[in-house]
C-alpha cells in the first residue's frame, strides 16, 4: 500500500485527484502501478487502477491477472471494479471508502451483481485514515 500511496502523491503533484494503485504478482513482486491521469492524459477512463492494470497486462503480456493483487487508496468505482473482475484480480485491497463514487461496498456494488463473472476477495480500509488525509486536503485546497 506504501507504492499506492506514492502514486497519489504523484498525481496530486500533476494536478490530479490524488488516488494510487499498484498490482502484486503472487511472490510479492510490484508488476504495475499507476496515479489518476485523467487530466493529464485528457482521457475520462484513467483512474489509479485502469493505469496500473494497463501497466501490468502491458508488462506481463497478457489481458488478464488471475492470482494477482491489486492495492488502491480509494475504493474503486464502479468502471474500475468491472475492469478489476474483467482482469481476473484475485484480491482487491482499499484504503478510503466512497460513499458517493464507490462502486464496491457503496454504490453499484459491482461485484454482487449475477452478471460479474469474477469476484476478487475484498478488504477494505487498509491506511483509510492516510488516504482520507490525501483526499481531504486536495480537495480543501481547490475550494
Amino acid at each position: 500500500m506504501d507504492i499506492a500511496f506514492e502514486e497519489a502523491r504523484a498525481a496530486e503533484a500533476r494536478g490530479e485527484v490524488p488516488v494510487g494503485a499498484v498490482v502484486v504478482s503472487p511472490s510479492g513482486e510490484v508488476v504495475g502501478r499507476g496515479g489518476n491521469r485523467t487530466r493529464a492524459d485528457r482521457d475520462p477512463t484513467a483512474h489509479a487502477e485502469i493505469v496500473a492494470l494497463r501497466a501490468a497486462c502491458a508488462a506481463l503480456g497478457r489481458d488478464r491477472l488471475p492470482g494477482y493483487d491489486l492495492y488502491v487508496t480509494l475504493e474503486p468505482c464502479a468502471m474500475c471494479a468491472a475492469a478489476i473482475a474483467n482482469a481476473r484480480i484475485a484480491r482487491l485491497y482499499y484504503g478510503a471508502e466512497d460513499p458517493k463514487s464507490g462502486g464496491v461496498a457503496h454504490g453499484a456494488r459491482v461485484f454482487s451483481h449475477p452478471q460479474c463473472h469474477h469476484v476478487p476477495e475484498v478488504y477494505g480500509g487498509i491506511g483509510a485514515r492516510e488516504a482520507e488525509g490525501l483526499l481531504r486536503a486536495f480537495f480543501a485546497a481547490k475550494r
